[in-house]
């Protein structure tokens, strides 16, 4: 059996979009022949909801370490709230003591608290390991670069300047890279030459069927809305953001026309958006509710955000009447919650870039519609699409997605896990 010490900052109960490849896959690990160790920061230690009933998805022989981090009560005061770099000092006593005392195969990197990763190449060095980083997300990411002060996240060109010192660091020793989307690695091949094809794989995240079994069981509750009331309600969890502004703006300037042409089809519309920002409760700054303003449809539409319990965030999609995905105009964009939205079995429409992998997945699965945009394209265009589809899926209701779920099964949490050990072997083998 081979070891591999798992570096995953934000772990169950904490709510994070990051660590759900890491806890799909701990149940599936043993039987393809790998022995994990998760190094995981103490919910106390993270600004970010919970959701307990995230520990019944992990498997009860599960080897999880938790460590501290640097309190923010006080380093907020220096205007530090990273984890990242408020975990780093811990995980690099905790896994020096861990290395010495086990002998691991491999380490993986799997969170966006991306200044952990440094200690990838420290490790290396140090004990010889090779280590494998998973990019959920860019670490440097240039795509604020030209954009105006206002729609650039805070401190953004600090932030920056560190997280292109520290990737440059980290990549330059890396053994290999799993991303989302292809767009990551080929990236980082054109940034470091000693990074190559055939060190990189693209894995999305798995979808896992267990999570709505636990979510029948639990018996939890729809914090938002009841089905089958007299709305016909539309639901989008996750984040919101200016680069998502062209998708919103169409479908907003979609939802427009509908009650301008169709308004006893489409009066009746509510949309939520939930969860659409990654500070902590209470700090969020809408992005999407300004959008529908501007549209004259703020009336319909609900911006919540802060985020759900993550098994309250599936009621509501299983509740929905519509679910809707906004992607973003970063072509590297794919929606890592695409897979529990195919799960609801739910209408679904999807409004992404056409080079997204989302259309090619709704495609082969035909578990819902992708309206496609480029980014150059006028709003009025891209309405022009969205409209008409909404307005079928509305007249259509109630109705079940005929997926095809064989072709969804490459998809599936358990076949991502043995792509991942697939190319943990490959490393190795390196």
């Amino acid at each position: 059996m081979k070891k591999v010490l798992i570096i995953s900052p934000n772990f169950p109960p904490i709510n994070a979009a990051d660590m759900h490849r890491v806890r799909q896959s701990l149940v599936y690990f043993p039987e393809m022949g790998w022995e994990a160790t998760v190094v995981a920061v103490e919910p106390e230690f993270v600004e970010m909801s919970q959701d307990p009933l995230l520990m019944e998805s992990l498997p009860e022989t599960s080897a999880i370490k938790r460590i501290r981090a640097f309190n923010t009560r006080y380093t907020r005061k220096i205007g530090l709230g990273n984890l990242g770099y408020r975990s780093l000092w811990f995980y690099l006593k905790t896994g020096n003591k861990l290395i010495r005392k086990n002998r691991y195969d491999l380490i993986y990197f799997s969170t966006t608290a991306f200044p952990v990763m440094i200690l990838g190449r420290y490790w290396k060095w140090k004990f010889g390991i090779p280590f494998i980083i998973d990019m959920q997300d860019p670490w440097r990411n240039d795509f604020y670069l030209d954009k105006p002060r206002n729609e650039r996240p805070p401190k953004f060109r600090i932030a920056y300047t560190m997280d292109k010192i520290m990737e440059a660091v980290t990549m330059r020793k890396v053994d290999g890279i799993i991303s989302v989307s292809p767009g990551y690695p080929k990236t980082l091949m054109e940034r470091y030459s000693n990074i190559k094809p055939e060190r990189c794989v693209t894995i999305p995240f798995g979808g896992a069927s267990h999570d709505f079994e636990i979510l029948d069981k639990a018996g939890v509750e729809n914090p938002l809305f009841q089905r089958g009331n007299d709305y016909i309600n539309f639901a989008y969890i996750g984040r919101g953001g200016h680069d998502m502004n062209l998708a919103v703006s169409g479908i907003f300037a979609g939802l427009k026309l509908g009650l301008d042409k169709d308004p006893e089809l489409f009066s009746k519309v509510r949309m939520f958006f939930i969860g659409t920002s990654y500070a902590a409760d209470g700090l969020g700054q809408k992005t999407i509710q300004p959008v529908a303003d501007k549209f004259g449809v703020g009336n319909h539409v609900v911006e919540i955000t802060d985020r759900l319990p993550y098994f309250s965030a599936l009621k509501v999609i299983k509740d929905a009447d519509i679910l809707i995905i906004p992607g973003s105009t970063d072509t590297n964009y794919t929606a890592s919650k695409l897979y529990p939205y195919i799960l609801a079995q739910r209408p679904l429409i999807a409004v992404f870039n056409e080079t997204s992998t989302v259309v090619d997945i709704l495609g082969k699965t035909r578990a819902g519609t992708c309206v496609t945009f480029r980014n150059e394209d006028p709003i009025e265009e891209i309405a022009g699409r969205i409209y008409p589809v909404m307005k079928q899926f509305i007249a259509k209701l109630p109705f079940v997605p005929e997926t095809d779920w064989a072709e969804f099964e490459p998809y599936s949490a358990r076949e991502a896990t043995r792509k991942q050990v697939d190319f943990f072997n490959k490393i190795l083998k390196q």
